[in-house]
């Protein structure tokens, strides 16, 4: 990965001018820079608990310490039915809350800005990590495969019913609170990557007939009544949403038509009183319709805050930041391998290249 970003004449700048580390104000948050730490599910919080421990809290308050602007924390359960990964934590349970409070606590010290993603699952599980209960889902579609890290074969989920979705959506509304209440200064909800809300927005698992089932702009009823509640409980300037085409379970499939797609999401985010999306593909410069990649095409119909994702790096980050395409760009990998990723882009210092084999398994 390039150390430092390039100005519009292609010569290398230094890496304290660049827009990157212009600070910025984001919602609620006045970041000291234009750069955020993308969410990493690490599974280190006690299996049976979902607390975070001290090893968890160093691991935020040095990347707190580098200086990157917004830290959004790993996936983080709204409840133990929405489980789908052994280690994984919450933000149900009063001790949960207190294990999260030593982290926010670390990162306000360091003088950074800390949200957590709120997460459930849906189908992409099973019964023994979701409390002895099946999997939950809009429709009792199995997913395929084996489910990550624990490697026995998906579940065939429980349709839900209109109780279980109202439960759920109250569920997201108390992690929005509870996240407060343990030091967060906001949430981003996850309705990315094949994960619950994600199974309600597509086709593909969503075969409902009812109102949260039929053409893309029903399916997605379900997302706005989680974001409304959201909001309600911590306001909008707090809440940032994450949606994608990228399925975890089917890791090619993208939108017929990813443009109405894209318009018909920020007609509902527009609808809902959203203000902060954080669009999410794997590759930032892949183009998916009209010479135009994904963030381009949410910039084109959304006035409000976009955070880049999707394995950037300085250049790209920096160009989508001078061309308005972005406001923020989030780093993934990178700042798993290099807790002074920011120093080191400052500074023109090596990098070290992400190792799954050697940084998967341990935290630094």
């Amino acid at each position: 990965m390039s150390q430092l970003s390039k100005d519009h004449n292609g010569n290398l700048k230094n890496g304290l001018e660049s827009k990157l580390f212009e600070p910025i104000k984001m919602g609620a948050w006045n970041l000291r820079s234009r750069t955020a730490m993308a969410p990493l599910t690490r599974c280190f919080a006690d299996n049976q608990t979902g607390v975070v421990g001290d090893d968890v809290v160093e691991y935020y308050r040095k990347r707190a310490a580098d200086g990157i602007g917004l830290i959004i924390s790993e996936g983080t359960v709204i409840s133990p039915r929405g489980k789908g990964y052994p280690g994984i934590p919450g933000i149900y349970s009063e001790e949960q809350i207190k294990g999260w409070k030593k982290v926010t606590d670390a990162v306000h010290k360091e003088g950074g800005t800390i949200i957590t993603q709120i997460w459930h699952v849906g189908r992409l599980s099973h019964h023994e990590l979701a409390g002895n209960l099946p999997p939950q889902a809009p429709s009792a579609i199995p997913a395929e495969g084996l489910v990550s890290r624990f490697r026995k074969p998906y579940d065939i989920p429980e349709e839900m019913t209109i109780a279980d979705i109202r439960e759920v959506v109250s569920q997201y509304a108390q992690a929005a609170k509870n996240a407060i209440e343990a030091g967060f200064d906001g949430v981003e909800i996850h309705a990315a990557h094949g994960y619950l809300i994600d199974q309600f927005n597509s086709d593909i698992t969503n075969h409902r007939t009812d109102q949260y089932g039929g053409i893309l702009a029903l399916r997605l009823t379900f997302m706005k009544e989680v974001i409304r509640a959201v909001i309600d409980a911590i306001g909008t300037e707090r809440t940032m949403i994450r949606f994608s085409a990228h399925k975890a379970d089917v890791p090619n499939y993208m939108w017929e038509d990813p443009e109405t797609a894209i318009r018909t999401f920020v007609e509902a985010f527009n609808e809902v009183g959203a203000t902060l999306l954080h669009p999410s593909i794997m590759q930032f410069n892949r183009v998916l319709a009209d010479g135009k990649t994904m963030h381009q095409l949410v910039r084109k119909y959304w006035d409000g805050v976009i955070v880049g994702v999707g394995s950037l790096d300085p250049e790209m980050a920096e160009q989508a930041l001078e061309e308005g395409t972005i406001d923020v760009a989030a780093f993934g990998r990178p700042l798993i391998s290099n807790p002074n990723f920011l120093h080191c882009l400052k500074n023109g210092e090596e990098l070290e290249e992400y190792d799954a084999k050697k940084h998967l398994n341990i935290l630094v």
